[in-house]
């Protein structure tokens, strides 16, 4: 078994309690149906956000989702300037290490909302 990691990312249209669980719910929702994620399955979960969103935790949506036994890590991303294309707004990432028997290739990632354009940069 090896671990894995899944990437993520979505966007919010404002910063309140509200907007960052709702992004951040069907972000890891859509993370766990397209990989068939079992929550004991997964090491950890590394949720950032812009510098704009401070209104509450994305780990706070995951325990709701529950994900009460998953070790759980928030942070801000970089100040990246604006004018860079990997720069983006009201923006939450999030990396999933996952224990699976699953080649990395088999892993899928999901970039919602305004993130989409995050994956044409990369």
């Amino acid at each position: 078994m090896a671990v894995r990691g899944i990437r993520g990312a979505t966007t919010t249209e404002e910063n309140s309690e509200t907007a960052i669980i709702e992004a951040t719910t069907e972000l890891i929702g859509r993370l766990s149906h397209d990989n068939a994620l079992d929550p004991q399955e997964i090491a950890a979960a590394w949720f950032t956000t812009t510098a704009d969103l401070n209104a509450e935790f994305p780990a706070a949506a995951a325990r709701r989702f529950g994900w009460s036994d998953v070790p759980l890590l928030c942070a801000h991303e970089m100040n990246v300037p604006p004018n860079n294309a990997r720069s983006i707004e009201r923006c939450i990432r999030v990396l999933l290490l996952v224990n699976t028997t699953q080649p990395a290739s088999a892993m899928r990632f999901a970039y919602l909302h305004r993130a989409a354009r995050l994956r044409a940069t990369a």
